[in-house]
């Protein structure tokens, strides 16, 4: 049997669907997972994947791109498959994604869809309500047929990461991790700076990451008191700098979901943009900080609507030292 995964979102949605593929790699012979761009890297971490196929949809995303026939057409052309399973996030539709693997000959198909599909699923299920993403996910696997294996913790999972002790240096440390790709789930920078000063004056060594457009951030954070790691890890570098930390200090963004992948525990600033029930960090020990009944509340904003960025700014660098000090013991 040769199956396809959709999961056409971002680098932490692609990690949460992790423990579903690896449910139906214990029963295919091949797995494909298709996702989006933003998604590429994270697909490429993930137990069972046996090939990656990256498409941009023009139903998902920020910025997403027009419809183009010859762009749908190639991709079906690549396809290959005969069951699929489209993973999808409690807000989106999966029927699109049905019909290009239609047209691809995928012959059964199985999502979560609140909209009559027509002959466009085989399966239609309903998601529990409230479910975290990562258990919904497993939810459609099994009634697709694709049960969790045994021995499988259901927890996410990255492939083993590289060494990065280059990149760390020796001994213990925490990272935090100030940016975010939805600028409303980010905390302000002044906040994790301060929280850098906090948390070294506690006796913390701490290294701060971003990716390459995060640069001046990162700087900015970490200052005098911490290593700036800022655009020198890619994503499997990244995963070993989060499993070699202690604790790990993010929004809600896709390092909090690669923490979690790599067994590390978290602080989570979490904007209640969007559920916590849905998108906390998954699977580890985790403190949740953050107004989860600020105004914002499943909003799904992007920018903050709110004057001031209540949700996140009441939370403290000392809440944060406290957090910390909590998932590593010492409180």
């Amino acid at each position: 049997m040769r199956a396809i995964v959709t999961r056409l979102d971002s680098f932490g949605d692609v990690l949460l669907a992790g423990p579903a593929v690896r449910a139906v790699a214990a029963r295919a012979d091949h797995v494909t997972l298709l996702c989006g761009p933003r998604g590429a890297p994270a697909a490429r971490l993930l137990p069972g994947v046996d090939e990656v196929l990256v498409w941009e949809a023009p139903w998902g995303g920020f910025d997403p791109p027009p419809v183009d026939r010859a762009g749908l057409d190639a991709l079906a052309d690549r396809i290959d498959a005969d069951t699929g399973l489209i993973l999808t996030s409690f807000h989106q539709s999966p029927l699109p994604t049905a019909l290009v693997l239609r047209l691809a000959g995928v012959r059964r198909l199985a999502a979560d869809s609140v909209d009559y599909p027509g002959s466009l699923l085989d399966l239609r299920h309903r998601r529990a309500p409230g479910a975290h993403e990562a258990e919904a996910a497993l939810d459609l696997a099994a009634a697709a047929g694709f049960p969790r294996p045994d021995g499988d913790d259901g927890r996410l999972r990255v492939r083993t990461p590289p060494p990065v002790t280059a990149l760390t240096g020796p001994g213990p440390y925490v990272v935090l991790h100030p940016g975010a790709s939805v600028p409303a789930r980010a905390w302000s920078p002044d906040r994790a700076a301060e929280a850098v000063r906090e948390l070294a004056a506690a006796g913390h060594r701490v290294l701060v990451t971003g990716g390459p457009g995060e640069r001046d951030l990162t700087a900015h954070v970490a200052g005098r008191y911490g290593t700036d790691l800022g655009g020198r890890t890619e994503a499997p570098e990244l995963s070993g700098v989060l499993a070699g930390a202690g604790a790990v200090v993010t929004g809600n963004t896709a390092p909090a979901h690669l923490a979690a992948a790599v067994g590390t525990p978290v602080v989570s600033l979490f904007a209640p943009v969007v559920p916590a029930e849905r998108w906390r960090p998954y699977g580890v020990p985790y403190v949740l900080l953050g107004d989860q009944d600020a105004p914002c509340a499943g909003s799904r904003a992007r920018e903050c609507p709110v004057p001031g960025h209540p949700c996140l700014n009441t939370v403290t660098a000392t809440d944060v030292v406290a957090a910390v000090g909590k998932l590593l013991g010492d409180a």
